[in-house]
């Protein structure tokens, strides 16, 4: 797929890439209620959520972030990035996203399988993103290349979502499928040769299709204030799971949150 061309994605104005910075430390709305219809203004709250690593005997610890979303009709921040709004075709809108990927890369030091690796860094991703808003269901398409080059791969992410609304209470359902491709497969879960070790042999991945499936709960305690809890899992595609670095085939998601809505 010819679509996104990394060298362009590199061009983006630095300014840019460091509001995506700015947005990604604080946006933890991904698993923020109302992520269909998030309305225009801002939004402030928290949300508490343990981070589940795929690495081998990976230091897991309980993270605490503050949360901001904010949408007006050019711009929309939500989840770990910055999406701005291009355009309209009926119930189909599309959109460049930024985002900073935070639950990427490692230091060797976060596990002792890991150590005499390089360390692996995060990434900024730039891409394109199409939401489909119908009667049944919410659906999107995102596409999106590593913009920092660390590993010069590339991101394809469909998912589709539909949220029930019961009174007080909220209840959103969703699935998604993630392809990752064999350059970002490799960097983040490869080993080179360099790196080989007695019990870690070198390792050349490719692609790796990811499935996620997840529910979204909340409830209304105000006509501006929710909380909300996050569950999913996620099955990690055969060539991360068949990686030295890798002791999991899923990977458990949970968050808890409060949003207040200005």
């Amino acid at each position: 797929m010819n679509a996104f061309n990394p060298q362009m994605a590199r061009a983006v104005p630095l300014a840019a890439l460091a509001l995506c910075v700015a947005c990604a430390q604080t946006a933890w709305a991904d698993a923020a209620p109302g992520d269909a219809d998030p309305g225009y203004g801002w939004g402030v709250g928290g949300v508490v959520f343990p981070r589940v690593r795929a690495y081998k005997d990976f230091r897991h610890k309980t993270e605490v972030f503050p949360m901001v979303t904010y949408e007006n009709a050019w711009v929309r921040v939500l989840g770990p990035g910055l999406e701005f709004k291009l355009g309209q075709a009926g119930p189909v809108a599309f959109g460049l996203t930024l985002a900073y990927g935070a639950d990427e890369g490692y230091q060797a030091k976060d596990s002792p399988t890991l150590a005499g690796m390089a360390d692996r860094k995060s990434s900024f991703w730039v891409g394109t993103r199409v939401a489909w808003r119908t009667e049944l269901a919410n659906l999107s398409a995102e596409l999106a290349g590593d913009a920092s080059g660390y590993s010069q791969g590339q991101k394809i992410k469909v998912g589709v979502e539909r949220r029930f609304d019961l009174g007080g209470f909220g209840v959103a359902p969703r699935a998604q499928l993630s392809w990752q491709d064999q350059k970002y497969v490799q960097y983040y879960y490869g080993v080179e040769q360099a790196e080989a070790r007695a019990g870690r042999a070198a390792y050349q991945a490719s692609g790796a299709l990811n499935t996620e499936l997840a529910v979204r709960l909340d409830y209304r305690l105000a006509p501006n204030q929710t909380t909300f809890v996050d569950l999913g899992v996620t099955r990690l595609g055969s060539s991360i799971k068949n990686s030295p670095l890798v002791d999991r085939s899923t990977l458990p998601m949970l968050r808890v949150g409060y949003l207040y809505r200005f």
